[in-house]
């Protein structure tokens, strides 16, 4: 019964709270579009990221605990993404995007919504190799990284993390396993899991 509770008042809260419907709104606009065109675009990030900002340093307690929250989010979804981004693995409308979610979450929930992210990515990409029937390449793939990564570090050289474009076993629109990882960790923190 006390499940039943809380998904009522978690209902209650999302129907009500904007900061809440805004993020998965947004969240949903940069999934579809990223389904449909590889691509997020800028007015969705940048615009989500500037309501973040203005709403949580206005509708916090003190602007200033407000706007330390809601740019600590940007700064630790942004700077947790660039790394993927710089040696090949993801867009940088993934790294606007996650920055943007960031934003509306504030630092803790951010490094939450990432790793949840990083759940949902792994499981679409095994679910992307299968349809594609491709899980093998997709595991030599992650073999051969590891190794390379692996042998970089005791020589002491950086590693090169990219693949060619003939070894991909594929593109999967990220923006969508942003928006489920973000989205499972918000109504996970609302009803008290995480």
């Amino acid at each position: 019964m006390r499940e039943l509770d809380a998904l009522l008042e978690l209902l209650a809260m999302l129907a009500t709270d904007v900061r809440t419907l805004a993020l998965f709104a947004l969240l949903g606009v940069a999934a579809v579009s990223d389904w449909r065109s590889y691509r997020i675009p800028n007015w969705l990030t940048f615009g989500g990221a500037l309501f973040a900002l203005v709403y949580g340093t206005l509708a916090a307690r003190t602007p200033a605990a407000g706007a330390a929250s809601a740019f600590g989010g940007l700064a630790v979804g942004f700077a947790s993404m660039l790394v993927f981004y710089a040696v090949g693995i993801m867009g940088a409308g993934d790294v606007k995007l996650m920055a943007m979610a960031g934003a509306f979450l504030g630092p803790q929930q951010t490094l939450m919504a990432v790793l949840f992210t990083f759940i949902a990515g792994g499981v679409a990409a095994l679910a992307f190799a299968i349809h594609r029937r491709r899980l093998g390449h997709m595991l030599d793939n992650v073999k051969t990284a590891a190794q390379g990564m692996a042998i970089s570090t005791m020589a002491g050289i950086r590693p090169d993390g990219s693949l060619h474009v003939n070894q991909s076993v594929g593109k999967l629109p990220y923006g969508l396993c942003i928006g489920a990882g973000t989205a499972v960790e918000v109504l996970a923190h609302q009803l008290g899991y995480v």
